[in-house]
């Protein structure tokens, strides 16, 4: 079930589009203007260091580049919902990790603060044993 563009709403579609920006690009400029100084999130890489949740715009810029030292990726929004507090977009990755071809869903799910993303905690559809051995 696929919801019509008028009825999603623009924080949700704003933030996602901005995470994509950062990692299909590089560019986390329009992302970390979105966030507030108390931003934090969790994305779920089996590696020290990123086993945890991270604090700050910094440790976003980090994730970025390490993602993209990885794998150059594409992504695209299947389903995007929102309430009061949280956004919730449904995505495919694809690229290319460690010179095969990568395809997955994930989930990333956004707290506002008013208008401002506070947090995001990413959910992944698939074992990231890819990572264990860049």
């Amino acid at each position: 079930m696929k919801q019509s563009e008028g009825s999603i709403t623009s924080r949700t579609s704003e933030g996602f589009e901005a995470f994509k920006l950062a990692l299909e690009k590089g560019s986390t400029e329009e992302f970390l203007k979105l966030v507030t100084e108390d931003f934090h999130f969790f994305v779920p890489l089996p590696l020290e260091g990123w086993d945890h949740e991270q604090q700050g715009k910094e440790r976003f810029e980090d994730l970025i580049r390490f993602e993209r030292s990885l794998f150059q990726m594409q992504l695209t929004s299947v389903i995007t919902i929102e309430n009061e507090d949280n956004g919730m977009v449904v995505f495919r990755s694809e690229g290319v990790l460690n010179g095969r071809n990568f395809s997955n869903e994930l989930v990333i799910v956004f707290t506002f603060e008013e208008d401002r993303i506070r947090s995001f905690k990413e959910y992944v559809g698939m074992p990231l044993r890819n990572y264990e051995n860049p």
